[in-house]
């Protein structure tokens, strides 16, 4: 009997399959690590999610909890400031910047003090080291310096909040603290602008502390170093005046700054 001749095709057939094969095992090694990688614990998605913590109103993260603590904190020593503003300003700009800040940060600490209480929260119940500092500043403070030293220093702890806040509103998931940061938008835009109206702010100098002192936010929120309570157990103190006011003219309000 003849041998049968080879069928056409089977080499070819043959050789494909193999090309199909080593492909196909390219794809697996390529996909596998990616695969392995996204689910090995100590990733930042791993990481995020160990820091974010359910609640009734939506995930709590640590910026989040940082943020409720920055307002809380905010309060402690800018309605003070705001307090003496009144009495020691010079110019009816200042003072009128300090009822901003009294009446504004009263209204953000009775707002923060409930979303504290809902989330199960510790806040803060004195001012941190930097805002005892700055605070003893504007104690020692008199007169056309004072006004300065007010305005800049206020608004430069504005400008460094403001964008903590707007980082917040962007990204968080937890109704309240949503809602917290609109309410936090709105005082310390204003608070800004007040500042801003009394002419005494130096932009230039705000412009390099900014930069100076920019850095990513933290991936923890403790409450403080300083003392810390219940956030029922506070007592916030009352407005005499609405929250109200109508900003100055600047160019009238104080003399222009000095170079």
């Amino acid at each position: 009997m003849r041998p049968r001749p080879p069928v056409k095709g089977r080499g070819i057939l043959s050789g494909t399959g193999i090309i199909i094969l080593v492909l196909a095992g390219t794809l697996v090694a390529l996909v596998f690590p990616l695969w392995s990688y996204a689910h090995r614990p100590g990733t930042a998605a791993d990481v995020l999610s160990a820091q974010t913590v359910a609640t009734q109103y939506g995930p709590l993260s640590a910026q989040d909890r940082d943020f409720v603590t920055k307002v809380r904190l905010a309060g402690l020593w800018e309605l003070p400031a705001g307090q003496q503003a009144e009495e020691k300003g010079t110019t009816q700009a200042v003072r009128t910047a300090g009822r901003h800040l009294v009446a504004g940060h009263t209204f953000l600490d009775q707002r923060v003090r409930d979303v504290a209480a809902k989330l199960g929260l510790p806040l803060p119940n004195e001012p941190n080291a930097q805002q005892k500092q700055w605070l003893a500043t504007l104690d020692a403070a008199q007169g056309e310096d004072y006004d300065r030293k007010f305005a800049n220093i206020l608004r430069l702890a504005h400008g460094r909040v403001f964008s903590l806040v707007a980082q917040v509103r962007a990204s968080t998931q937890n109704s309240l603290v949503r809602d917290l940061a609109d309410d936090a938008n709105t005082t310390v835009l204003d608070h800004i602008k007040v500042l801003e109206a009394t002419g005494f702010v130096d932009f230039a100098a705000l412009a390099r502390d900014l930069a100076a002192s920019s850095s990513p936010f933290p991936t923890d929120s403790p409450a403080g170093s300083g003392a810390t309570a219940d956030p029922g157990v506070v007592i916030p103190v009352t407005p005499s005046e609405p929250q109200t006011y109508s900003l100055p003219p600047a160019a009238s309000s104080a003399p222009p700054s000095s170079p």
